[in-house]
């Protein structure tokens, strides 16, 4: 079955930190990305503080906040760092610190963190120079914890959405394609992993799985379908045709799914 959002599979093969103008592209609706976008389950986060020497945390890639509010619920003080000028404006009208900047060239000036964290953004992030930048900010017994939502509505959304995508943007495969969420993002996560060992500066990761599920309506879907990669590049007559068969997909089977998340997060110690 597909797995939506499928922004990440689409570039997979061929290095998805190397398309740096859809990693760029997020912040085009700032608004709308930070209202629609999932969060991440709360056993997620409080097993990642858990892990943690301490309380300071920088999120890689923050976006507009999600996660680093999150963390900060959870007591941490965060640090967000984002390539996007719009995105990590967004997140500081929430009282977030963001410094822009693409992380591999970000410029520490001698902090250290106990904690460096990454939410659906590692995979625009060089793999390798990624954790060797990861390991240079974090203290000894500092925790690299990367995670991501894996999407999986129920088979016969999935089937109907699919058949949208091809018929609409029958270009963009990584929409139509018919196979297991797992199978389709485990490159998402045996990168990041990879790059970890090649910086020989961390424990062996591990790969930690939460389950949880969120129910949206026809309208909650719609909103969302935008944010999702590469959506915002589509001509306007294109993605409004996408929207109206989505929107038609969803009424047939009811007007609202259930869709099925798991959180997926890569981790070793500093």
């Amino acid at each position: 079955m597909p797995t939506l959002p499928p922004e990440r599979a689409g570039l997979s093969e061929q290095e998805p930190h190397r398309h740096r103008q859809i990693a760029e592209s997020f912040g085009s609706d700032a608004e709308r990305y930070d209202r629609t976008r999932p969060r991440y389950p709360d056993a997620m986060v409080d097993r990642i503080v858990a892990a943690s020497p301490g309380p300071d945390v920088l999120d890689v890639g923050c976006g507009t906040g999600i996660s680093t509010r999150q963390f900060q619920a959870a007591g941490c003080r965060v640090l967000g760092v984002d390539v996007d000028a719009r995105m990590a404006e967004w997140a500081r009208q929430s009282g977030i610190e963001v410094e822009v900047a693409a992380f591999e060239a970000w410029d520490p000036a001698g902090r250290t963190f106990d904690a460096v964290i990454a939410g659906q953004t590692w995979h625009w992030v060089d793999p390798v120079a990624g954790a060797a930048k990861a390991a240079g900010v974090l203290r000894p017994g500092g925790r690299l914890a990367l995670f991501w939502n894996v999407a999986q509505p129920p088979p016969e959304v999935a089937d109907a959405f699919a058949a949208v995508y091809r018929r609409v943007v029958p270009d963009v495969p990584a929409y139509t394609l018919t196979m297991p969420a797992m199978e389709m993002y485990s490159v998402m996560f045996t990168k990041p992993a990879d790059g970890i060992r090649e910086s020989g500066a961390f424990s062996d990761p591990e790969q930690w799985r939460f389950d949880w599920e969120r129910p949206y309506t026809r309208d909650e879907w719609l909103d969302q379908v935008p944010t999702h990669g590469g959506h915002s590049q589509l001509p306007p007559d294109k993605l409004e045709e996408l929207l109206a068969g989505i929107g038609a997909a969803i009424d047939a089977s009811g007007g609202g799914f259930t869709m099925r998340y798991t959180a997926v997060v890569v981790t070793a110690r500093r």
